[in-house]
């Protein structure tokens, strides 16, 4: 098998590192015996295994033979695997033992890179971005993005400080600011987990995207919901109506999300792949997988148009509010505000509506082999993400290979960020654990975990520059001056005139009028009713809304709207293919139009740096280093890319080019494969050398 010829691997991991968080499964093998067993955390092993099969979360199959070994020694590191990678505390997770030993000797490096504290906000991609993710901890964080987006009727609320209210809530969020802070303690006892209205985002229109858990007194249910309703109205200017969504209603449940995963996975992990090849499509459409995609997609395209053309407020209501919520939320605001399609605005959307907001990561991410409780609700949302960056390429400043290596974060247990089930799950045990070690705290309300924000712990700043889409056209970022954030406010600039040179036909992704008819099995625009509202038809207003959108060139700097056909939905091939040889490239794939775009946007960079120089024009306080491309395929310099680099591949930086017949073969994250190595060898690939 060639040598590779680029480096890109996560500074975390070696060449063949799988974090424990990351293991499905664990299978033993015995060739002479013709046995195989699963094994658990706590079950014993009667015969002598010739290889292990590591199934992996992220898709990846790892395979090791024992040929050299010892049969003992061999069933010893099947057994330590099998018990380690599942355990029953989660203060036995990685984290808790690197940040334990952190305070104890203040070591400020792992693996030779400097930790960065992991308390604060992380930095942007790249390396060189000045501006810092907001967690959203603190309540200068909320106020701050109240005046973002000009929610003028909202206010910042402490009164969960300590956790006094809530468990499941962060100390500080936003409410109407009509709502008293002794109302609000006698209105959380009414509901589930006292989960109170917590406000997200606010449109320049004054509708607001608010989100609650259900309202579990029967009796005080009409009360409360009408205060509720009346505080929100009271906060748009134009004191709008409110629009309540029912998500357990609406949306598949988390059982469902997870069966269908399950079924996906085995799809794209089936050995011999060959197998599937005949019957792909059909069991593709069996899985259900792409179908939630889609009707996720088509929910939080109509609240947009509840928000953005009906100027009401929408009430997100889900039974605990920290699950569907999560998603719709985030995916509205993804579609309305081009902030968060930026590294740092969805880095701080994720931070806000998800990490701050309760999302039982701990247990949807089974870190402690919690089965019932798992469900992959964040990758479906990071998956409905990349199809709005499909579609719209030019709108987002990350790429996709940013998605794929946010949620390998996931699988790995040093981040705070994806480790726990709230804020204050992450205070408790870490004070507990703090006790235990007799690590003295000081004024610290915990442990500080690193960030996954701070993406040096990871990547070199080099590789982080495969995080920015060379397609994106943003406008200039704004610089931070004291502390102070300019206010969000929407561009009215038009790209009509690079669509004007298309069919009408072909503009915003549109392929005929034909396409707007629903599909079999699919959700395409089959657009439920909704409330009446001045004798017109709510259902009739939306699809005037949708055809009008699409009848017009898309604004980067505005709204984004899904296209929901079949053609248009698609399987995110980077993410679930990646580790399958068989599904490679060779030379092709979406990575030749990201190599050359972005061998294009260095040239243009350069060109502008060397007229700049030549005028003697300083550079902008905010941009980056002069001699820092932010592109990682260059046009000049000592490594200048030429043509196309030989070692790219469809699955490419994660699965390197090699000999495509080896089913065995399969990469470690961001790494490259050992040239012949027998440690990547199966049974059936030394059957056939021989």
């Amino acid at each position: 098998m060639p040598l590779q010829k680029f480096h890109y691997k996560n500074l975390l991991l070696g060449e063949h590192d799988v974090p424990l968080t990351c293991i499905e499964q664990i299978v033993t093998v015995n060739d002479h015996k013709r046995k195989q067993k699963v094994l658990g955390p706590n079950q014993k092993l009667k015969f002598n295994p010739t290889e292990l099969i590591i199934y992996c979360k992220d898709f990846r199959i790892v395979r090791f033979r024992f040929d050299e070994s010892g049969p003992e020694s061999a069933k010893k590191v099947c057994l330590a695997i099998a018990h380690y990678s599942q355990p029953t505390d989660l203060q036995l997770l990685f984290a808790f033992e690197y940040v334990g030993k952190k305070y104890h000797n203040a070591a400020n490096n792992i693996n030779g890179v400097p930790s960065g504290g992991g308390g604060g906000g992380g930095g942007g991609a790249g390396g060189g971005s000045s501006q810092k993710t907001p967690l959203f901890e603190t309540y200068s964080d909320w106020d701050r993005e109240i005046k973002r987006t000009g929610a003028s009727g909202w206010r910042v609320c402490s009164i969960n400080e300590g956790y006094m209210i809530s468990t499941c809530l962060p100390e500080y969020f936003v409410v109407p600011s009509s709502l008293a802070d002794q109302d609000l303690k006698i209105f959380s006892h009414s509901f589930v987990g006292r989960r109170m209205p917590l406000w997200c985002w606010s449109h320049n229109n004054g509708s607001a995207l608010v989100r609650m858990a259900l309202i579990k007194d029967a009796l005080q249910q009409r009360k409360i919901d009408q205060r509720i309703c009346n505080a929100i109205t009271k906060s748009h200017p134009q004191r709008s109506d409110v629009y309540k969504s029912d998500l357990d209603k609406t949306l598949p449940n988390i059982q469902e999300v997870q069966a269908a995963f399950v079924k996906l996975k085995q799809l794209c992990v089936n050995e011999p792949f060959e197998e599937t090849e005949e019957k792909w499509l059909s069991s593709l459409e069996s899985t259900r997988w792409l179908e939630y995609v889609r009707t996720f997609l088509k929910h939080s395209a109509e609240l947009v148009y509840i928000l953005e053309r009906k100027h009401l407020s929408v009430i997100l209501q889900e039974e605990e509010g920290r699950d569907l919520s999560c998603f719709v939320a985030s995916l509205i605001q993804v579609m309305l505000d081009p902030y968060f399609r930026t590294v740092t605005g969805f880095q701080s959307l994720i931070q806000k509506e998800w990490v701050m907001a309760g999302y039982q990561f701990l247990d949807r991410c089974n870190h402690l082999k919690r089965s019932e409780k798992e469900s992959p609700l964040f990758l479906l949302f990071l998956d409905a993400t990349w199809q709005l960056l499909e579609q719209y390429p030019a709108a987002f400043e990350f790429s996709e290979t940013y998605l794929a290596v946010l949620y390998d974060s996931t699988r790995i247990s040093l981040f705070g960020t994806f480790l726990f089930n709230c804020p204050h799950q992450r205070v408790k045990q870490s004070t507990e654990f703090a006790i235990s070690k007799n690590i003295q705290l000081g004024d610290e309300k915990g442990l500080k975990f690193p960030s996954v924000w701070d993406w040096s712990l990871q990547f070199t700043a080099k590789d982080c520059t495969l995080f920015h889409n060379p397609l994106y056209i943003g406008k200039s970022s704004p610089c931070i001056h004291n502390g102070s954030v300019k206010s969000f406010k929407r561009t009215k600039k038009s790209y009509s005139s690079t669509l004007r040179g298309l069919p009408s036909s072909l503009r915003n992704g549109v392929i005929s009028d034909q396409e707007l008819l629903p599909r079999r099995n699919s959700l395409v625009l089959k657009l439920k009713p909704e409330p009446p509202q001045q004798g017109e038809s709510q259902s009739s207003g939306l699809e005037q809304y949708f055809r009008d959108w699409f009848s017009k060139p898309a604004d980067l700097h505005g709204v984004l709207l899904p296209r929901l056909s079949g053609i248009h939905v698609k399987l995110w091939k980077l993410c679930y293919f990646r580790w399958v040889p068989e599904a490679q490239i060779s030379s092709g794939g979406s990575i030749t139009a990201f190599h050359k775009a972005s061998v294009l946007v260095d040239e243009v960079d350069t060109l502008s740096r060397m007229l700049r120089q030549h005028r003697r024009v300083p550079l902008p306080a905010c941009s980056s280093e002069p001699d820092q491309s932010r592109m990682y395929f260059q046009a000049s310099g000592p490594h200048a890319t030429l043509g196309t680099p030989d070692f790219l591949s469809s699955s490419f930086p994660f699965s390197p080019l090699g000999n495509l017949c080896r089913r065995s073969i399969s990469g470690t994250p961001l790494s490259k494969f050992l040239s012949g190595a027998k440690i990547w060898l199966s049974t059936e690939t030394l059957a056939n050398e021989d």
